[in-house]
């Protein structure tokens, strides 16, 4: 249930309204969007009377959410959510189209502030990047760790990009939020329930990818887990999903941008690189995502894919990606939108 305060409405009506929904032994959720606030009502409701908000001080109506992801809902904030990320140099979710580019995995501290500087220079406002690797094989590479954050800070300190990073278990959080300015929970993560509230917990950005066989529904009630543990500033990932067909390593459901931003208010996040695993499909599937309405876009970049201790077969080397960003930013102003530049990005610095 939502309680739609009418425009104007005061500290005072909002908290006495608080106050009431908080007596019936239910949590409430004050959304303030743009036009309208919104006090949200989670947990049991069987003993709240909705009369009893419309006739109060500032309440223009009561409304029962009928979707079970009640905080994410765009029937709860009809405006999209925008997430400031390094206090606000970068914003997801607004008329800019952001792009996220980096390596699968840090390597050594020379290689992420390399591909930090090329990716900027080229136009990406954030840098992403492993330090801690979920791999299907435990033989594989499975990150460098701390000092792995270690190099992802070094290379934010060496060209202003902020930083986005997976986070694998919640003992974990405490310590990637103090290095990254965007926690990733990964596809293989995206029902860890206990990893989802940890985040929820604490108050960076966080970026929730589908997982490989989960529906649309499953996504959003996983944000929901992080939203009403407290942190709002979630944004969804499309990544590409299992299927029968084999000739690409995911089927990237393209379909779910249009149907995330007609359902929910938070930011959308397009992944072609592990949506198709081929580099050569991942500029056209970049570009149909930006055209589809994705906030953002992230990508695996490489300077030697092909020597690249993880995904390197859908990394694109360094001059792709530059040639890819010349024309996502006019796909995007195609749609009246803008890729987000790094000299915008330092304006605001």
């Amino acid at each position: 249930m939502i309680v739609v305060m009418k425009p104007g409405a005061t500290a005072a009506e909002i908290g006495a309204v608080i106050r009431k929904a908080e007596s019936f032994g239910v949590k409430t959720h004050p959304i303030y969007g743009e036009n309208r606030t919104v006090v949200a009502l989670v947990g049991d409701l069987t003993r709240v009377n909705r009369e009893v908000f419309d006739q109060m001080e500032g309440v223009m109506h009561t409304l029962r959410i009928q979707e079970p992801y009640k905080l994410s809902s765009r029937t709860t904030r009809p405006e999209n959510s925008v997430i400031e990320v390094a206090e606000g140099r970068v914003r997801i979710g607004g008329s800019e189209v952001v792009v996220m580019a980096g390596p699968c995995s840090v390597e050594s501290r020379s290689q992420i502030i390399e591909i930090a500087h090329a990716v900027k220079e080229a136009g990406a406002t954030v840098l992403r990047g492993g330090a801690f690797k979920p791999r299907t094989s435990p033989y594989d590479f499975q990150g460098l760790g701390l000092k792995g954050l270690e190099y992802l800070a070094d290379a934010r300190a060496a060209t202003g990009l902020p930083v986005i990073t997976e986070v694998m278990r919640e003992e974990q959080v405490p310590m990637v939020a103090e290095y990254a300015d965007i926690l990733q929970i990964g596809a293989r993560n995206m029902q860890n329930y206990g990893l989802l509230q940890a985040v929820g917990k604490q108050s960076k950005p966080v970026m929730l990818k589908r997982g490989i066989s989960g529906t649309i529904r499953e996504l959003l009630m996983c944000a929901e887990y992080i939203v009403s543990n407290g942190n709002y500033n979630v944004m969804l990932c499309e990544r590409g999903i299992r299927t029968y067909e084999t000739a690409t390593r995911n089927t990237f459901d393209l379909n779910a941008v249009p149907v995330l931003k007609e359902q929910t208010h938070l930011p959308v996040v397009a992944d072609p690189s592990h949506g198709t695993g081929l580099r050569e499909l991942v500029p056209a599937m970049s570009r149909a995502a930006v055209a589809a309405g994705a906030d953002a876009v992230i990508l695996e970049v490489h300077p030697d894919p092909d020597a690249a201790v993880s995904d390197g077969r859908q990394s694109l080397t360094l001059e792709d990606f530059a040639a890819l960003m010349k024309s996502l930013r006019r796909v995007a102003e195609a749609i009246d939108r803008r890729i987000l530049e790094p000299v915008e990005m330092l304006e605001l610095a």
